[in-house]
């Protein structure tokens, strides 16, 4: 029987402790999970420890299936295996290397040897396939690694914090409080309310505020990412109410609790959203800028308002605006891949309308760096420097995806199959600027739209570090 062996090395402006500390905090391996793949942490992941295991599922369509490794020759400061003990593989060997360069660099090299099951048939079948997936996962592994811990350098004098986090299931507070934990700080998840109560919990809901406020004693900073969903289904009168009562009445209790605290946190970040603009077509938006008109302006500047009732007691208060997070697990994007992937994609309406977006990892860079940095409060624009049009967005997605993109929903069909939501979040033109970000020195890893597709959809150029891959007779 043959081997596969892939190795990738790239090197790292970090040092090999740093990377290993990187790689052994919670969260670490769901940082590395590329986010088009359909993969479920069930049971691991905190931490590295000789004998330690993960349990994943993988999915691929209606198929699952399960994945159990376990962790050994862990070496602090050097490197460690992870083993397959049950999965796709008939054989799956995985060794994280982190050699010094000099004190600030090191060099992270991933070596697999693997046996694909089906004996000759599987291997003749799949090599190549298994291959291609390896270069795209492992190229988005390395390229998040050094992201981070050229994040994480920036900070890295500053104390690790203890956050509370509200929203921390949803695609964006998960990813967050992922980056969080990898970046040393500790995640306090504040739940929604439900019948069974769990004292280990924070549990808070919008009627009754945090029902063991307690609980946040000792906690430096809130992170507010909670709130009714504006893009699922019809504004009927019901959902605003909704959407209205979970943001504003949500924040003003959230905020109210915080005061009862002996010893307050020091930052609160309760997220808003771009929608704060309204429609202003063609007009250079940045936090000066005056609130637009219609509902999500409305709500938005409501939400803000509640949370600037913390500001008042000393509570340094920011607001990040978040514009059209790039994601595939979430948000608009995961809405429009399925249409885009068999060339049914296209413009909508006139497709001249302003999108102000950001990538996921930048949109969770930037929620640190509010808390991190004390120059920001008030608004911050989350939202990569260059926005572009519907039009441009089409065009650059069809690319990334390699599938035609002719189709056009008229304005008319928008508004005839969505409402009012279709003329606030389809139709309406933002164009707005990150400048606070700009100012307080924040460094965007996807500046560009294409190379923030290209990241999040695995389809960059694989050029980063070397890649090798061979095959070897099994020694056995």
């Amino acid at each position: 029987m043959t081997d596969q062996i892939f190795e990738k090395t790239s090197r790292i402006g970090a040092s090999a402790e740093d990377l290993y500390a990187w790689h052994s905090r919670p969260g670490a391996f769901l940082r590395l999970s590329p986010p088009w793949q359909q993969v479920r942490l069930l049971a691991g992941s905190t931490g590295l420890r000789e004998g330690s295991r993960v349990v994943l599922e993988l999915k691929s369509g209606p198929f699952r299936k399960i994945w159990k490794a376990e962790h050994r020759n862990v070496r602090p400061g050097l490197g460690f295996q992870d083993i397959q003990l049950e999965g796709p593989f008939d054989r799956w060997e995985h060794t994280h290397d982190f050699s010094p360069v000099d004190d600030t660099s090191s060099e992270l090299s991933d070596r697999i040897s693997y046996r694909l099951p089906a004996g000759t048939l599987g291997d003749l079948a799949g090599r190549n396939f298994v291959r291609h997936q390896l270069e795209r996962v492992f190229a988005y592994r390395h390229r998040t690694t050094a992201e981070d811990l050229r994040l994480f350098a920036r900070f890295r004098d500053l104390p690790r914090l203890k956050i509370a986090v509200t929203g921390s299931t949803g695609f964006i507070g998960s990813a967050f409080a992922h980056l969080l934990t990898t970046q040393g700080h500790t995640v306090l998840p504040m739940t929604r309310a439900t019948s069974v109560q769990n004292p280990n919990l924070v549990t808070w809901n919008t009627e009754d505020g945090v029902l063991n406020p307690q609980s946040l004693e000792g906690v430096d900073a809130v992170v507010h990412l909670a709130g009714e969903s504006v893009s699922e289904g019809r504004w009927s009168h019901t959902k605003k109410n909704r959407i209205r009562t979970s943001r504003e009445k949500g924040t003003a209790r959230l905020v109210a609790s915080l005061l009862e605290l002996n010893e307050p946190p020091k930052a609160l970040v309760s997220a808003s959203a771009i929608g704060f603009y309204g429609n202003r077509q063609d007009e250079i938006l940045n936090e000066h800028s005056s609130r637009g008109s219609g509902f999500l302006a409305e709500i938005a500047d409501a939400w803000e308002s509640a949370s600037q009732v913390a500001s008042k007691a000393g509570i340094r208060v920011v607001n990040p605006r978040l514009g059209v997070v790039l994601s595939p697990t979430g948000g608009a994007l995961a809405k429009m891949l399925p249409l885009f992937q068999v060339g049914a994609g296209g413009v909508l309406g006139s497709g001249r309308q302003w999108v102000s977006w950001i990538s996921l990892d930048d949109a969770i860079s930037a929620l640190l760096q509010t808390i991190m940095s004390p120059d920001l409060r008030g608004p911050v624009n989350v939202t990569a420097p260059k926005p572009v049009d519907n039009q441009d967005l089409t065009k650059v997605l069809a690319k990334v995806l390699r599938r035609p993109a002719f189709a056009r929903v008229p304005s008319l069909a928008a508004r005839v199959a969505f409402g009012e939501m279709a003329e606030e979040m389809l139709l309406a033109s933002t164009r707005v600027m990150p400048e606070s970000l700009a100012d307080d020195g924040f460094e965007f890893r996807h500046p560009e739209l294409e190379t923030a597709l290209r990241h999040v959809l695995g389809r960059t150029a694989l050029s980063t570090g070397s890649t090798r891959a061979t095959a070897e007779q099994d020694p056995r």
